[in-house]
């Protein structure tokens, strides 16, 4: 499987959790969240951001407040040569039936269009059901859970072993399918990407004795 471009989930898997973030100042990057992406990005990965963000429509905070966070995220991965190809943000609340709001898959079909991005080589890192949902509906090339966030309590829902203390990355027993179970359960984001360029790097991926 040859990957070229990585999809990410914001809050829980790039930044820590904030109940419905819009203040700049709460943006905080998740441990070794810069050095991974910075990894990454070396290695050729064309990264994404793809993120609901209902507290918009739902009145919680405004565009402007959403795009102030965005500009601190930024400004925090910068020093680690990483910057997103683009970004993809759903503002609606749930009852508004949006196709963009993952697991719909509206904002792939955006980015699919504007950047000719292929599903096969593209890959999705988030913290929740809906974001392994999100890649199985848009047929991407594999779905990760990351243990951060809300990713925890999302693997105990479906009844995935929970990497142990240490553990660093865990291929889910069964594999992926449309049920929602996803491909790979790693830790965080640093075992992810550890897998990641495994991967894109044309070799088979990496066992735990070899990531831990």
């Amino acid at each position: 499987m040859a990957l070229r471009n990585l999809l990410l989930d914001r809050d829980g898997t790039v930044i820590e959790d904030r109940h419905y973030l819009s203040d700049p100042e709460g943006v905080t990057l998740l441990p070794g969240v810069g050095p991974a992406l910075g990894r990454l990005s070396r290695a050729g990965l064309r990264l994404f951001l793809v993120t609901n963000q209902s507290g918009i429509g739902r009145g919680y905070f405004t565009v402007p407040d959403y795009e102030a966070c965005q500009a601190r995220l930024a400004a925090l991965l910068a020093p680690y040569g990483v910057t997103f190809v683009d970004v993809a943000c759903c503002p609606h609340a749930p009852d508004e039936e949006c196709s963009c709001r993952k697991p719909g898959t509206g904002m792939w079909d955006v980015l699919q269009n504007r950047h000719g991005l292929v599903a096969g080589e593209t890959a999705m890192v988030g913290d929740k059901l809906d974001d392994v949902l999100f890649a199985r509906n848009a047929g991407l090339a594999a779905a990760i859970l990351v243990l951060t966030g809300k990713g925890a309590r999302a693997a105990g829902s479906i009844g995935l072993s929970v990497p142990a203390g240490g553990t660093c990355l865990d291929v889910a027993p069964s594999g992926g399918d449309a049920s929602g179970r996803p491909d790979v359960v790693a830790c965080d984001l640093v075992a992810a990407a550890d897998w990641l360029l495994a991967v894109s790097a044309r070799r088979s991926a990496p066992s735990l004795e070899e990531l831990c």
